[in-house]
């Protein structure tokens, strides 16, 4: 699987982006997504996922009410991370990652995810 994520930029606080990653090589519906960031001196963490079929998606507390994480597997195989309220705490490079069907249980840790897009950049403003 090879992702492609972009969408990040420059925006001001309570400003909104949409992160996209476009997904090739295999079979995208079989996959589990998510949506990962790092910020400069940090660990990487969980932001958001969702189920191979897109009925099931998961948050990290932090972007819960704010971010919204829906895919297209009909045509256009890709995760979308619509980003809303936007505060200077979520500056970060942003990865997608991918997973076959993983455990519920499992899907907000970085060690379940086989394949990792190349990240995009944002940057908020206060």
């Amino acid at each position: 699987v090879q992702l492609q994520a972009s969408g990040g930029g420059l925006v001001q606080a309570g400003g909104s982006l949409r992160l996209s990653c476009a997904a090739s090589g295999r079979t995208f519906r079989d996959w589990d997504m998510g949506w990962f960031r790092q910020a400069p001196g940090k660990e990487r963490e969980f932001v958001a996922c969702i189920r191979w079929s897109g009925g099931t998606s998961l948050y990290a507390d932090s972007v819960k009410g704010r971010f919204t994480i829906s895919r297209n597997n009909a045509n256009k195989n890709t995760v979308y991370l619509q980003m809303n309220s936007l505060k200077p705490d979520d500056t970060a490079i942003y990865y997608c990652a991918a997973t076959p069907r993983m455990a519920y249980s499992a899907l907000a840790l970085t060690s379940s995810y086989n394949y990792w897009g190349q990240g995009t950049q944002v940057t908020v403003s206060s």
